[in-house]
């Protein structure tokens, strides 16, 4: 069961975006450490020997860390898809839910940053396994959870969320997924070996 913060569900609209994305007083996330987060995504993947030939963000937000991995993998096809009309309007994104949205072709990496936590726990859930359907490499997932609030900057952190035990995402994820540190999760039919002592948590049943 989450404790939620949600006062009220969020409108992601360009006021939400000026807030936590865009000024520097009060943004999550700037374009600098978005760099960063895609350059770490794009070594880790390197790493693994991952070949990466289609990228899918969803929830990309404004796209900063998908266009850093544009620019990591120049030769890949990159997707984006966002929940807010108003960034799809602006940016061009697929308008979809991770719980919902659907693909002819798995992606070679996933990304789902910052997402999860909006969702109530069914739809979270559902959202989870359709990560799964969507990937057939490696999924990247940031998500605050309840552990998180006490030591996240709440000024900078959109309060209107479902704070959940770790530990409820550890126990849907690893139905389908390896965690491998780092935000990683790897799908054991990827056909990447990862040592046992790097591997976090018992493999998918």
């Amino acid at each position: 069961m989450s404790h939620s913060k949600l006062e009220q569900k969020p409108d992601f609209d360009a006021a939400y975006y000026r807030r936590y994305y865009l000024d520097p007083k009060t943004r999550a996330q700037s374009p600098a450490s978005a760099r960063r987060l895609a350059a770490f995504v794009a070594a880790y993947a390197r790493y693994l020997e991952l070949p990466v030939r289609r990228v899918l963000d969803v929830g990309c937000g404004m796209g900063r860390i998908l266009n850093g991995l544009q620019k990591q993998f120049p030769s890949a096809r990159c997707h984006g898809v966002e929940y807010s009309a108003y960034l799809c309007r602006k940016y061009g994104w697929v308008q979809a839910s991770v719980a919902d949205y659907q693909s002819r072709a798995p992606y070679d990496l996933v990304i789902c940053n910052d997402v999860l936590p909006s969702l109530d726990d069914r739809t979270c859930a559902a959202a989870i396994d359709n990560l799964a359907q969507l990937c057939r490499g490696a999924l990247f997932l940031g998500v605050l959870s309840a552990e998180d609030w006490e030591i996240c900057d709440q000024d900078r952190t959109d309060p209107a969320v479902h704070l959940r035990p770790a530990a409820w995402y550890r126990r849907r994820l690893q139905r389908h997924f390896l965690n491998i540190g780092g935000g990683f999760w790897l799908k054991p039919a990827s056909g990447i070996d990862v040592w046992h002592l790097d591997r976090l948590g018992p493999a998918p049943r």
